[in-house]
């Protein structure tokens, strides 16, 4: 199991202030991409670039980012702290994935835990080209939302998944929205960002640590 820095978010509305074009951004080393859609390509991808504290996200189609070093085994805590930017009345979903297993495959699985606009949460499987449901979108006061920001310039939300050794809780900023029995889903694997289309996000810390 390894933990991918912690980076503080000092700094990042500066950051992101200046054109993306105008900065020395390069993808992330190591990092895959594969989309829902067959017959997406990379080129349909706006900006998916190291920018520290973390990674920037701008998606064309939806689909799935990792490090294949990233991966959690037995009782686990994986950490997503995520920015998202004006998404323009689109209620489009993103969060954490885990569990993953033939990511560059056919037989591609792993579960999510994904937040949308408004202030609503989902968590579904992924086996192949079949996605169950697990818990519906379910509306919770701790999301954050883009259009309650205030004089922010983004909506920030800390999603959390903690394996146990039998129920699986999913939390956003600290507060616990779910808890499924751990045999409901796929656990152990690796852990990544997930994003639907026409997004714009700041991931600044995908993490996993051991449980206890």
């Amino acid at each position: 199991m390894r933990t991918l820095p912690c980076a503080a978010a000092l700094g990042l509305a500066v950051l992101l202030a200046a054109p993306l074009a105008s900065q020395d951004l390069k993808r992330p080393e190591g990092w895959k991409v594969r989309f829902d859609r067959a017959g997406s390509t990379e080129a349909e991808l706006e900006t998916f670039v190291s920018m520290p504290p973390g990674w920037h996200i701008t998606t064309g189609p939806a689909g799935i980012f990792w490090d294949p070093a990233l991966s959690a085994m037995g009782e686990f805590r994986a950490e997503m702290e995520v920015f998202l930017f004006d998404p323009q009345g689109r209620r489009e979903a993103f969060g954490i994935f885990f569990g993953g297993k033939d990511l560059e495959g056919p037989g591609q699985e792993y579960a999510y835990f994904v937040v949308r606009e408004g202030g609503e949460f989902l968590v579904k499987h992924r086996r192949g080209t079949d996605t169950p449901t697990l818990v519906e979108w379910t509306g919770h006061d701790a999301i954050a939302s883009f259009a309650e920001r205030g004089d922010d310039s983004t909506a920030k939300n800390v999603l959390t998944v903690e394996a146990g050794a039998d129920t699986v809780r999913f939390l956003v900023n600290g507060a616990e929205v779910a808890k499924l029995p751990r045999s409901r889903l796929p656990v152990e694997g690796v852990v990544g960002i997930r994003v639907n289309h026409a997004l714009n996000l700041h991931v600044s810390r995908p993490e996993v640590t051991p449980l206890g």
